[in-house]
């Protein structure tokens, strides 16, 4: 597949975020928002778009004449006004009334723009021959690993970088609109006012309309930081297209907005729009950055998918008073907000991993920016699987989706404790039984009124043992013991009732049906369960229960190499009967359960098929470093298989009556094949799609397992899939937008890289994948995140671990080398360093803190 070094060196080359031009810019949304708060979307062009910030999703929601334009003038010549917008792009039918204006579609603009965006910073850089200044915006909301509470405020940041390349000053104004759609939907009795506070001067909006405790009740700020600006509370009312016509007449011929600070109240049904205007003289050379901020503040969640809609504060509601705290917020701690998360963009892509793949791992944190997440009142994470354009899709941190999700348990590992909590204090029965959707409000215990998932049950055991390995908690670890123990132990009732390792009852999963019978998919989650058990058990002193989950594990394993291995791939051993070893019976199905036709069996079965997901265990079990859980040899002959024959490099002939999200001429790699027949008539749902989530786990396992090429080409091909043109680069869909699923990405990362860590005995490991000669990558701890680097020239090797944000304490360093001699060296003195068989173990434990750099010369062993 591919055609000689020169391809080969393509698809593994390092690369800068990337830039989307032309009609790539058509369906960019990148989501400004914290987690948890919902967000504002920056298009491809400079629109805003998607306000998504009343408390559930809203696709295709826009602000009326919400939008920033730019005056400037220069000795002598006329002046010129852009809104600050590139073409527009995209349908010129809208709904049948031409393009829509609320984003001043049909005003002057640049006459060209580029959208580059390493995440979590957008770019869009302006062009326009008779502007007299290089002008570019940058967007961004704070997203700083470890730092949740400041990843989680409600705002978005716009930089708007102004740099004069002539020979004489210009003077420019910068012109911010924002609506006052406080109360939304049920506007009007919009209070727009000026304020100016001790570190911004701008515009609250708050609601008469609405008492304090509505889910209507909310207020917006439209601030900056800025000391000369202009203000108006409201634009001048009138019919048909008076308003626009005031505006724009006003900035584009004098420059200036008609001052008006008074407040002003918007009548019922209507709404007012505020502006701001920030002054400046650019001198030639000179640049100058002016910020806006666009704070919002909706307090009261309310459960809109529930009869009696129950509602409580958000998390970030206990944090700020109003949208205007927000602001006032931001404005003092600017500087630092930006810094911190320009320095996780600048370490994330300082990594040498290959283009697609950090394009991969950096466009999907997006999802924690999305309405796909939310924070309770006491800042615990819940979220859906995705999000409907209106709502939310399938409620309650649903426990198999986010067995993919690997980016938040690294990044904000409290939060994904948060979740770990949740789950074994309210979807846990007393017989073990855990619900796989989470009820709400926080505290409701859910009831078991059907199957339990098999994947996430036993996934949640495995989730529970990576949290400790990050965390190092031992205390936390133990009061979830008894809770984890039976969630494990519940395998015993239903699933697995001889207790020989192997799943055979009825068995719920992430395809929202039962499989009858072994399979390897639930059936190595099981194993890795029980490897996770044994060592959490072992770790806490329970030696009776790890010995007995190691017994387990080895007949397991035993049996799924020797039954369920035909020589390429693992496959289910369908069993009809196992209906008798359900807790909820037969009949309780999403879709119902009749036989299938043409075999005989429950329908809905794989069979002798080619399961993508076959080895998902041993997926997580890589991540946690469970070592192997089946025959080592089956395991890599079997993703071989999966690639083989489920990788698509052109979907032209694939039939799909499923659900389409990929076709035609695109390449993506199917949910199941049946290469050897077998195809039940009824195969299960989503067989025949193509999820990217998926795609992501394959292509980190196939990693894992040195089929680096193989890998690196699934990602290649879902990230060509979302070049804008089509399918916007930050919102990769499956059940909704923003799918949780894909956050399985970031483990590309740690697949690359070889990392893992054990936080309880100061322990970090790396052993790259990919340019190993010269290589260099990001890592999160639980205290701390930086930039591991390694040089490799002969037998001498050159690693340093640099600190950029916290702190890691360390004991041991795991290399990737057989060592003969090393010289650790840390603020200019040794540090007493001896080599082990793994690596490195320090003769007393390293503080490593921000800032800080370790830096190791070693003498390696010939091969």
């Amino acid at each position: 597949m591919f055609e000689g070094k020169v391809s080969l060196e393509n698809l593994l080359r390092p690369g800068p975020p990337r830039t989307y031009t032309g009609r790539q810019l058509d369906e960019i949304a990148f989501p400004l928002g914290g987690i948890g708060t919902g967000s504002i979307s920056l298009g491809g062009w400079g629109q805003l778009r998607d306000f998504e910030i009343f408390n559930r999703p809203a696709k295709g929601l826009s602000f009326q004449y919400t939008f920033f334009t730019l005056h400037v003038r220069r000795d002598g010549e006329a002046p010129i006004t852009r809104v600050l917008q590139g073409p527009v792009g995209g349908t010129y039918t809208g709904a049948g009334s031409g393009v829509e204006r609320a984003s001043g579609a049909g005003l002057p603009r640049f006459r060209s723009n580029t959208f580059t965006a390493g995440f979590p910073i957008a770019r869009v850089d302006f062009a326009d021959p008779k502007v007299p200044l290089k002008v570019a915006l940058e967007a961004f909301n704070p997203f700083i690993p470890l730092n949740d509470r400041d990843s989680s405020i409600p705002v978005a940041i716009f930089l708007f970088h102004l740099q004069n390349p002539g020979p004489s000053p210009v003077n420019a104004v910068l012109f911010a609109n924002l609506e006052n759609r406080t109360g939304h939907p049920e506007i009007g009795g919009g209070l727009t006012s000026y304020r100016s506070g001790q570190s911004v001067r701008g515009l609250k909006m708050s609601t008469t309309k609405h008492p304090p405790d509505s889910p209507r009740f909310g207020s917006l700020a439209l601030a900056t930081t800025w000391p000369d600006i202009s203000a108006a509370t409201h634009w001048f009312r009138g019919p048909w297209f008076d308003s626009l016509h005031w505006f724009w007449d006003q900035v584009s011929e004098l420059g200036e907005i008609e001052e008006d600070r008074e407040d002003a109240i918007a009548p019922d049904g209507t709404t007012d729009i505020g502006t701001i205007g920030l002054k400046v003289c650019i001198q030639p050379g000179q640049q100058v950055t002016l910020p806006i901020l666009l704070a919002w503040h909706n307090p009261n969640f309310e459960m809109y998918w529930k009869e009696d809609r129950p509602t409580w504060l958000n998390y970030y509601a206990t944090i700020f008073e109003d949208a205007w705290h927000v602001a006032e917020y931001v404005g003092a701690n600017l500087s630092r907000l930006e810094a911190e998360t320009r320095l996780f963009r600048d370490t994330l892509f300082a990594s040498t991993l290959p283009e697609p793949v950090l394009d991969a791992v950096s466009s999907q944190l997006s999802v924690l920016k999305s309405t796909t997440c939310l924070r309770l009142t006491d800042g615990t994470f819940y979220a859906f699987e995705g999000c409907n354009p209106t709502t939310g899709c399938c409620e309650g941190t649903c426990t198999h989706v986010w067995n993919y999700a690997q980016a938040l348990p690294f990044l904000f590992p409290q939060l994904e404790r948060s979740i770990r909590e949740a789950d074994y204090a309210y979807n846990q029965a007393e017989d073990g039984h855990m619900t796989f959707r989470m009820p709400l409000p926080l505290g409701t215990h859910a009831t078991p009124s059907f199957h339990a998932a098999a994947d996430g049950q036993m996934g949640g055991i495995m989730k529970v043992y990576r949290e400790w390995l990050v965390s190092g908690d031992d205390d936390w670890l133990r009061r979830l013991w008894p809770s984890v123990r039976r969630a494990l132990e519940y395998a015993w009732k239903y699933w697995d009732r001889d207790r020989d390792g192997v799943m055979e009852g009825v068995q719920h999963n992430t395809y929202d049906i039962e499989f009858y019978g072994p399979n390897p998919m639930t059936g190595t989650f099981y194993l890795g369960a029980l490897r996770a058990g044994e060592e959490i058990a072992r770790r806490l002193g329970d030696q009776d229960a790890a010995d007995t989950y190691r017994r387990l594990f080895e007949s397991g394993r035993a049996w799924i190499d020797q039954n369920l291995f035909n020589g390429e791939y693992y496959i289910q051993d369908v069993r009809p009967d196992a209906a008798s070893l359900s807790s909820h019976g037969a009949h309780v199905s999403i879709g119902g359960q009749d036989r299938d036709p043409k075999t005989g069996w429950p329908k809905y079965q794989f069979g002798t098929g080619c399961l993508s997901d076959q080895l998902i265990g041993q997926w997580m079990a890589e991540i946690v470093g469970l070592g192997k859980l089946l025959d080592p040899q089956n395991i890599r002959k079997a993703l071989s298989s999966v690639f083989r024959y489920n990788w698509r490099a052109d979907l032209t002939e694939h039939a799909n009556p499923q659900r389409i999200y990929a076709l035609n001429d695109e390449a993506g790699l199917l949910l199941c094949t049946w290469p050897r027949g077998g195809r039940p008539a009824f195969p299960f749902p989503y067989s025949d799609e193509v999820w990217t989530g998926l795609e992501y786990e394959v292509a980190s396992h196939l990693i894992y397992e040195g089929f680096v090429e193989e890998g690196v080409a699934v990602v290649k091909a879902a990230r060509a899939r979302h070049d804008g043109t089509r399918r916007n680069p930050w919102n990769e869909f499956e059940c909704g937008n923003h799918y949780a699923r894909a956050m399985s990405s970031y483990a590309l990362l740690l697949a690359l890289s070889g990392f893992h860590i054990n936080a309880a005995e100061g322990r970090l490991s790396f052993a790259p994948r990919v340019h190993t000669e010269d290589f260099r990558c990001f890592f999160s701890t639980n205290t701390g995140w930086g930039l591991y680097s390694q040089s490799v020239r002969g037998r001498a090797a050159a690693v340093s671990l640099e600190i950029r944000y916290g702190s890691v304490v360390l004991k041991s360093l795991n290399l990737p080398f057989k060592l003969t001699s090393a010289v650790a060296t840390l603020n200019g003195s040794t540090i007493p360093v001896q080599c082990a068989p793994a690596g490195l173990v320090f003769e007393s434990p390293v503080t490593l803190n921000a800032g800080e750099t370790l830096l190791l010369a070693l003498s390696t062993a010939s091969d």
